[in-house]
């Protein structure tokens, strides 16, 4: 036993030597999204596939708080519906045309479009007091947020994340979920919440361990 707990003393004591009494500093690493550098930048409200109700509208409240917490020195200006801006330029989905429609209605140079995919669900449970169908399931999102530069309608950074959530207050309508909730942060707020936080990392900094 003696001889043991000398050799694991003799190791420690190699390896302190090794190591050589070095240090470590923490390194900032900055996001690899920075908005300073444009001052302005505008915010089209999400588009939602295969659901209907306010979920693409909590979902960009959410992203708007998440940017102006993260980082400070960019104007975010909140433009509303995408919708007739596709119709007027002729696109379906947000593209280079929509970009530099933007900039020149608003003057900015950069615009932020996402988008959420519902995956189809099927109704289980009840009626509701209006024969409307209820249930609470297990509800698949996809969220995918782009900035675009509206000078030349080119994609500036694009990230994107998929998450799966128990929802309540969801009726189906017309074959689709509605999200439409009195609450929609209680009914489905975590879910957004998980989207959010996966999709905005590029927008915080970075820790390092640095040894000297």
């Amino acid at each position: 036993m003696r001889i043991s707990t000398w050799i694991f003393v003799l190791m420690l004591a190699g390896v302190a030597a090794a190591c050589g009494g070095k240090k470590y500093v923490t390194v900032t690493v900055p996001p690899r999204l920075e908005l300073g550098q444009y001052q302005r930048v505008a915010l089209t409200t999400f588009t939602v596939q295969n659901a209907k109700g306010s979920l693409h509208e909590l979902a960009t409240r959410r992203w708007a708080e998440r940017v102006l917490a993260a980082q400070r020195d960019v104007e975010l200006l909140e433009v509303g519906n995408v919708e007739p801006v596709l119709q007027q330029v002729g696109e379906t989905t947000f593209g280079p045309a929509a970009a530099k429609s933007f900039g020149v209605s608003h003057d900015v140079p950069a615009v932020f479009a996402g988008h959420l995919k519902v995956s189809p669900v099927k109704a289980s449970g009840g009626l509701t007091s209006f024969a409307v169908p209820h249930f609470e399931t297990t509800v698949s999102v996809e969220l995918s947020v782009g900035l675009y530069s509206t000078r030349t309608g080119g994609t500036l950074w694009r990230a994107g994340s998929e998450a799966s959530e128990r929802v309540g207050q969801v009726a189906v309508v017309g074959g689709q979920p509605s999200f439409s909730a009195k609450d929609p942060n209680a009914a489905y707020g975590r879910l957004v919440d998980r989207l959010i936080a996966a999709v905005s990392q590029d927008l915080y900094p970075t820790y390092e361990r640095h040894y000297q």
